[in-house]
């Protein structure tokens, strides 16, 4: 398993530079990203939240299955990701990420993405459309290949009430059930 960078870290808020399909190790990347996308119990995870800033995240959407059909069995690697249009009146659902442990809160999106990326194949794809559940992971965890981390989508009210919990994940005072990359924790002997 791959250690997630916690809140606070740098290289979340890096925008993540394009590779290409002879970036060293791809393939396994993408194998360990899923593999720990999975012992953490998540649907999404970005390269950003394994502390690298590279234009790489890998979904499986199917946990959502019995709310949304389409969610079954996605799973999707996206190499080099541009959403490319977004459309509809901004829904609330209720998120969550595992760079920020034990925080789910509402964040307002679009409904509907169009997005153009390489899968893991290096095929490209085109503005391909997605709406509803699939396009909201889609559209966090491209968050983070743009150095956005969900939490700065919230009012600013939520920010400050959130400041404190925000602050002790930081600091290493959460514990996930998976390894993490705290950026302030202070060694304890």
């Amino acid at each position: 398993m791959l250690p997630i960078t916690a809140y606070g870290h740098p290289t979340l808020k890096k925008k993540g530079e394009e590779i290409t399909k002879d970036y060293p190790d791809l393939e396994k990347l993408i194998y360990d990203m899923f593999e720990t996308m999975y012992h953490s119990k998540g649907v999404g995870l970005a390269a950003q939240q394994i502390n690298r800033a590279i234009r790489l995240f890998v979904i499986d959407a199917t946990p959502y299955a019995d709310q949304d059909k389409d969610c079954e069995n996605f799973k999707k690697v996206f190499i080099n990701a541009k959403i490319t249009g977004e459309e509809g009146e901004e829904w609330e659902f209720e998120e969550g990420c595992l760079s920020v442990p034990g925080i789910n809160e509402y964040v307002k999106r679009k409904p509907v993405i169009y997005i153009s990326y390489y899968d893991e194949d290096w095929n490209y794809h085109e503005n391909e459309k997605y709406d509803g559940i699939i396009a909201r992971i889609i559209q966090h965890e491209y968050d983070h290949t743009e150095g956005i981390v969900f939490v700065e989508r919230l009012p600013n009210i939520k920010k400050v009430l959130l400041k404190r919990k925000l602050s002790d994940i930081s600091n290493g005072k959460v514990n996930p059930g998976y390894k993490m990359i705290f950026p302030r924790k202070k060694n304890r002997k």
